[in-house]
C-alpha cells in the first residue's frame, strides 16, 4: 500500500546524497517559501545544520595473507596492498592477475583473524618450528605442491582450528604474548595509521575474533574508533586455548576492558548466522549451555549494535521457510550446514540464524528480560580472503586466492565434506556498506555505525535515505533536499520513533533511493515490518510502497514483475525498464499503538547477470546446469523501531 509515488529528479537526489555531488540548489522558490515548504534557517539551506549529508562507502570485513586460512590458500597480499587497492590503485593479485576497483572506496577495516596470525606465512616458507611439528610439516608440504593439495591442506587447517585440535606448540608460537604475534599486531596498527588520510580515505583498526565451536560460526569483527596509540595498549582476543576463549561473553569483557584501559571506544559485528546452525541469535541457551539471561541480553545490546546481513558466504536477511510470503526471500541462500559441514542444517535452526527473525525475537526477549539484544543496524561486507575488497559482479575476485578469476573456479567447491557441499557458483559477490556521516574520518564513520545510520547493499552503490516520523507528507518530497524534513520531524534509519503528537494515529515513513550511477535501475522499494502482538506472538509483512512503471497490484496485492533485459550471451542488461530514482511517503495501514514494531527499507534492482555469467563470457567457463544466472541485487537499511 502507498500514499503516493514520486520519481525524483537526479538533481534532487544528488543534493540529498551529498553537497559535494550536488548541483547548486540556489535560493528557495517563491512558491516553496509561500507554502512553508522551505525548511532553511537562513539564506543558505546548508547553514546551521548538523546532520550527516554525505554517504561514504566501505566495508568492515576483509582478510590479507596474515589470516591463517587466507595465507594457506595462497594470499600473499599485505595490509598495505589491501589499502592501496581499496583507495583505487591497481595492484597484482596473489594469483598474478592485475586488479583494480572501478571506483575507490572511502574507508576500510581490515579484520584478519586474531588467532594464529603469521602462521600461514611461516607454513609457506617452511619455518623450522613449523616443519618440526608433524601437522605443520604436512601443511607445508601440501602448500608446496600447490593446486588441489594446497587447498586440502588449507581446509584441513581450518577443520583443526574449528574443532580446536591445533598442535599446542604452534598455538603458543602464534598467540598474544609471543614476539611474532605482538610485532605483527604493532605492524597492523602502524600501517593503518599510515594509510589513514582524514577527509580522503579512512582506515579503522580492527580484527576478527573467530569463535567457531564445533564448526558453528559465531565470528565477530571488532572495530576500534581510535588511533594506534590506543590500540597499542592491548592485544586482540583469540579463541584457541589456553589464552583464548570461544564465549562471546568474554569478548564483551575484552571490549569493556579496552574502553576502561585506553579511554577509547569499540564495538563488535557478528556475521554469517546462516552457518551457525542455530547459535548466532539464541533465545534460551547459548552454544555452550549458558543462559540467555538478563546479563547476556544487556551485554549483547551494549556491544553489538550492528549485524553483517550480506556477504560472500550467503545472504543473511531471511530464509524462504521463515518468510514464505516474501517473494524476494530466497536470495544467496546457504542452508546446507555449519561452516565446515560437519553437521547438517535442520529447519528448527533457521529462526536463530537470520536477521529478520532475530529482530522479531528481540521483542520477546525484551518483554521477558527487559532488554532487546537484537536491536541492530544492517551492514554489508565481503569477507574476502584475497585482500581485495571486490563486491561487483563484473569485477569479482572470489572468496580466496585459490578461486581468483579462472575458467574452472565456478566448479571449485567452497567447502565439501562427506555430508554435503557448497558449490563454487553459490558464492555471492557481496557486499558493501553505505554510512551516512558528517565527514570521512575515523570518528565520524565509527559514530555513524554506532548510531546505526548505515545500510547494507549486495554490491551496488545505491543512495538510500529512510526516515520515520508521524507527519511526513507529499510536500516533503517537493523540497530539493527532503532530508531536511526527515531529520527535523523524525528520525533516520537506526533510530527510535519519538512519541506521537496528539492526534497522530500511525507513523509515516519517508524513503528515497537513487540507483548506482553506473548500475542497474530500480524495480521497487519495500518496507519490511515486524511486530509483536499483545499475546507475545511475532509477525511480519512486506509492503511494496513505490515501484517503477505503471504496474498495478493484482487482487491479492501482488505487484507484477518488472521484466528482464539481461543478455546472457554478452553478460549485460539495459536500463530500459525500472526507474533511476524512487521516493515515497508511506503510512503503516496496519498500525497498532500497543504493539512493538520495527521497519526497514529494502530497495530492489531490476534483474542483472551474476558473476558466473561474466566468467562464462570472458573466460569460457562451463556453468553448472542448475546454477542461478540472474538475480536482483538489493539494499537493506537499518531499521527504525517503535516502542509503545
Amino acid at each position: 500500500m502507498r500514499l503516493f509515488m514520486k520519481r525524483l529528479t537526479p538533481v534532487l537526489l544528488f543534493a540529498l546524497a551529498s553537497p559535494a555531488l550536488a548541483f547548486d540548489t540556489g535560493t528557495p522558490t517563491p512558491d516553496a517559501l509561500v507554502k512553508g515548504l522551505y525548511p532553511g534557517k537562513g539564506y543558505s539551506p546548508y547553514a546551521q545544520r548538523d546532520f550527516p549529508s554525505n554517504v561514504y562507502w566501505g566495508e568492515t570485513h576483509l582478510h590479507t595473507g596474515l589470516s591463517l586460512d587466507a595465507g594457506l590458500f595462497g594470499n600473499i597480499l599485505t595490509h598495505e596492498d589491501a589499502y592501496r587497492f581499496a583507495r583505487g590503485e591497481e595492484i597484482t593479485a596473489s594469483g598474478g592477475v592485475k586488479a583494480k576497483l572501478g571506483r575507490p572506496l572511502d574507508w576500510l577495516v581490515i579484520t584478519d583473524h586474531s588467532d594464529m596470525m603469521g602462521i600461514a606465512t611461516d607454513i609457506q616458507q617452511g619455518a623450522p618450528n613449523i616443519v618440526a611439528d608433524p601437522k605443520g610439516k604436512e601443511w607445508h608440504e601440501g602448500f608446496k605442491k600447490g593446486g588441489k593439495a594446497a587447498g586440502e591442506a588449507a581446509f584441513d587447517l581450518i577443520t583443526h582450528f574449528s574443532q580446536m585440535k591445533l598442535p599446542e606448540k604452534l598455538v603458543s608460537d602464534y598467540s598474544p604474548g609471543s614476539e611474532v604475534y605482538n610485532n605483527l599486531w604493532y605492524d597492523i596498527i602502524d600501517t593503518a595509521d599510515r594509510f589513514n588520510d582524514p577527509g580522503k580515505f579512512t582506515t579503522l583498526i580492527g580484527y576478527e575474533w573467530t569463535s567457531v565451536p564445533k564448526g558453528f560460526n559465531l565470528h565477530r569483527n571488532v572495530i576500534l574508533r581510535d588511533n594506534g596509540d590506543h590500540a597499542r595498549q592491548v592485544v586482540p582476543l583469540t579463541t584457541q586455548p589456553p589464552v583464548g576463549t570461544q564465549n562471546p561473553l568474554d569478548l564483551y569483557k575484552w571490549l569493556d576492558d579496552y574502553e576502561k584501559k585506553t579511554g577509547g571506544q569499540a564495538f563488535a559485528i557478528s556475521h554469517n548466522g546462516n552457518l551457525s546452525n542455530g547459535w548466532m541469535f539464541p533465545t534460551e541457551i547459548t552454544y555452550a549451555g549458558g543462559k540467555v539471561d538478563k546479563n547476556y541480553v544487556e551485554l549483547r545490546a551494549r556491544w553489538e549494535p550492528l549485524y553483517e546481513v550480506t556477504q560472500i558466504k550467503g545472504d543473511g536477511e531471511t530464509h524462504p521457510k521463515l518468510s514464505p510470503n516474501d517473494e524476494f526471500a530466497d536470495y544467496g541462500t546457504w542452508d546446507v550446514g555449519n561452516l565446515d559441514i560437519t553437521e547438517l542444517k535442520t529447519d528448527d535452526m533457521l529462526q536463530r540464524e537470520y536477521a529478520r527473525e532475530a529482530l522479531k525475537n528481540g521483542f520477546k526477549l525484551e518483554k521477558k528480560l527487559g532488554t532487546n539484544p537484537y536491536k541492530f543496524g544492517m551492514v554489508g561486507a565481503t569477507d574476502s580472503h584475497t585482500g581485495l575488497s571486490t563486491a561487483e559482479e563484473e569485477n569479482f575476485f572470489g572468496k580466496s586466492t585459490s578461486v581468483e578469476p579462472s575458467k574452472g573456479r565456478v566448479s571449485h567447491p567452497f567447502v565439501k565434506s562427506k555430508l554435503g557441499e557448497i558449490s563454487g557458483d553459490m558464492l555471492v559477490a557481496s557486499g558493501y556498506q553505505g554510512v551516512w556521516a558528517k565527514e570521512n574520518t575515523r570518528e565520524a564513520i565509527w559514530d555513524a555505525m554506532a548510531r546505526k545510520e548505515t545500510y547494507a547493499t549486495t554490491g551496488p552503490r545505491m543512495l538510500v535515505r529512510f526516515f520515520g516520523g508521524w507527519d511526513y507528507n507529499e510536500d516533503d518530497l517537493r523540497s530539493r533536499v527532503p532530508a531536511f524534513a526527515g531529520y527535523e520531524r523524525g528520525v533516520p534509519m537506526g533510530g527510535d520513533l519519538k512519541k506521537a503528537a496528539k492526534g497522530k494515529k500511525a507513523p509515516t515513513f519517508m524513503v528515497i533511493a537513487l540507483r548506482d550511477p553506473v548500475g542497474a535501475n530500480l524495480d521497487r522499494i519495500q518496507i519490511v515490518k515486524g511486530w509483536m502482538d499483545n499475546k507475545g506472538n511475532t509477525h511480519e509483512t512486506v509492503y511494496d510502497v513505490v515501484w517503477s512503471g505503471d504496474r498495478k497490484p493484482d487482487a491479492k496485492g501482488k505487484l507484477p514483475a518488472v521484466g528482464n533485459t539481461v543478455d546472457l550471451e554478452a553478460a549485460n542488461w539495459t536500463n530500459t525498464i525500472g526507474a533511476s530514482e524512487l521516493a515515497t511517503v508511506w503510512t503503516d495501514p496496519d498500525f497498532d499503538s500497543k504493539e512493538n514494531a520495527f521497519y526497514y527499507a529494502r530497495v530492489i534492482e531490476i534483474p542483472t547477470p551474476r558473476w558466473i555469467v561474466y566468467d562464462k563470457v570472458r573466460l569460457g567457463a562451463e556453468l553448472p546446469k542448475d546454477a542461478e544466472l540472474i538475480h536482483q541485487e538489493r539494499a537493506y537499511t537499518s531499521p527504525i523501531w517503535y516502542t509503545p
